[in-house]
């Protein structure tokens, strides 16, 4: 074995002047390391960029009301987990619509009936919940099928049919 000829001569082909990119060996190889460092920040920024415009939808019904936010908001996460495009296409329709307020003007006109009833506002709620729990609960007596707790066979023809045990809502029998 013979000693490494050190003094590394060009090949008699290649051309006297080598481009910049081309490098010596053992040395860094400068454009590998640039196109590397430009690939990671371009895939960081493809990826910021995307899911800038994936919550747009969001961002856009956040000036909205929260259950149109809610909404819009879970389209955008199914859009986003099971990439049907349809999703963030309904979200972001969802977003640019205003959806009207129907609950203040209907409470306007609870209020104005409960002021017409007699009732304070806001206590219409209470009154009709305490009606509802005051009433007796025939299921308990009988079966669920037979509120009047008669079995079949027993009552013949003198006993009530089970339409007339149920109460009505003053609590009296009809």
């Amino acid at each position: 074995m013979g000693e490494l000829d050190l003094n590394v001569t060009l090949n008699p082909a290649a051309p006297h002047h080598l481009p910049g990119f081309i490098t010596a060996p053992g040395d860094t190889d400068v454009l590998m390391v640039v196109m590397a460092v430009l690939l990671a920040v371009s895939v960081l920024a493809f990826g910021l960029l995307f899911l800038r415009l994936h919550t747009l939808p969001e961002r856009m019904a956040h000036r909205g009301r929260k259950l149109q936010f809610e909404i819009v908001a879970v389209l955008g996460l199914l859009a986003l987990f099971t990439h049907e495009h349809i999703f963030w296409v309904l979200g972001l329709m969802l977003a640019l619509i205003d959806i009207p307020d129907f609950g203040t003007p209907i409470r306007r006109m609870a209020g104005s009936l409960e002021k017409l009833a007699g009732i304070s506002p806001g206590e219409g709620d209470a009154a009709a919940e305490a009606a509802i729990d005051a009433q007796p609960d025939h299921r308990m007596a009988g079966s669920h099928e037979n509120p009047a707790g008669v079995s079949p066979g027993e009552g013949g023809a003198a006993a009530k049919p089970a339409v007339e045990a149920w109460p009505d809502l003053k609590g009296t029998e009809r």
